[in-house]
């Protein structure tokens, strides 16, 4: 997948942790690490600004776009 989620990073760039930020914005613990983990298919730009809110950052601090390796084929 070319977007890559860089949630843990700013997690421990703030100090926080993954308990504290899904209490703080209402979402259960376990979409918030299916969320980190990018096995999910979108995110509700609300769920992005609440953690944006919370963590002091912007949505390019926690989406980053890689680009796919083309396949040899």
């Amino acid at each position: 997948m070319a977007i890559v989620i860089n949630l843990d990073l700013m997690l421990v760039k703030r100090k926080t942790t993954s308990r504290e930020l899904a209490a703080a914005i209402g979402l259960s613990e376990t979409n918030l690490s299916l969320l980190k983990s990018g096995k999910v298919k979108g995110v509700r730009f609300n769920t992005l600004n609440a953690i944006c809110a919370f963590l002091d950052c912007q949505p390019g601090d926690i989406l980053e776009y890689v680009p796919d390796k083309p396949s040899d084929g």
